[in-house]
């Protein structure tokens, strides 16, 4: 992944994807803006409007108005979250690259507690560790999480959870696919990179809907975690100790 040649790299760049997010917009600049200045960082964030129909991409239009931190990639239609990332990352500029979601679930206030761990860390996982969610989505994540660490040899409590951070670097050799946001940590390691996990704070959703459930996740994940797991049993390696 390469920044853009006409820009100056950043310090940090948060990447968010945005999908009929258009009543967390506001309250969400507000929440970034509450932590982001007190960093002390040169960053940016990017704002992915995966195909929205509520006005989302036209009122990140009026707050770049006074906001010249937000960015907007806008895509022609629903792609899904991976490709929503994918593109965030490929337009970031930031030496480290936080993702989040949109809802404010997720608290921009611990965006200071992952970037902590990245002097030590390439990857920083954030875990729900008290979701406040509805009692069966809680239990569903944690068979999903149970079950995809099981066969993929994992240790990460929360692979669902969005709020992580990265090093740039990160993104060079990654596999893409769709669906592959849920197995980030797993598929990092496999290149050698360092991931760790801190707990983070998890809140209701405000406004608006939850775009995933239990139905529309459950086969398209279990392709995925299968395909992961092929992958990682399947994967070329070789160690050269001498070379003339």
């Amino acid at each position: 992944m390469k920044s853009s040649p006409k820009k100056k790299s950043l310090d940090l760049s948060v990447v968010i994807p945005i999908y009929n997010e258009r009543d967390n917009l506001v309250p969400l600049e507000e929440k970034l803006n509450e932590t982001l200045p007190g960093l002390n960082l040169d960053y940016e964030v990017v704002l992915v409007d995966d195909g929205s129909q509520d006005g989302s991409a036209e009122l990140i239009g009026k707050l770049q108005k006074h906001n010249s931190r937000l960015r907007l990639i806008r895509f022609a239609e629903n792609f899904g979250q991976s490709a929503a990332f994918m593109a965030g990352f490929n337009a970031a500029r930031g030496k480290i690259i936080v993702t989040m979601d949109a809802d404010l679930q997720n608290d921009p206030a611990d965006i200071p507690l992952l970037l902590e761990k990245t002097g030590e860390f390439d990857v920083v996982c954030g875990w729900r560790h008290e979701r406040n969610d509805p009692w069966i989505k809680k239990i569903s994540s944690r068979v999903a999480n149970a079950v995809r660490n099981q066969l993929s040899q994992e240790t990460i409590a929360d692979t669902g959870c969005s709020l992580k951070a990265f090093r740039r670097e990160c993104f060079g050799p990654l596999v893409l696919f769709n669906g592959m946001h849920r197995f980030f940590p797993t598929l990092m390691k496999m290149e050698g990179f360092t991931v760790t996990q801190v707990k983070v704070s998890h809140h209701c959703r405000l406004h608006g809907q939850s775009k995933y459930n239990i139905r529309n996740r459950l086969w398209s994940s279990w392709k995925d975690l299968m395909g992961v797991r092929w992958l990682k049993k399947r994967r070329l390696k070789y160690h050269v100790i001498e070379e003339k």
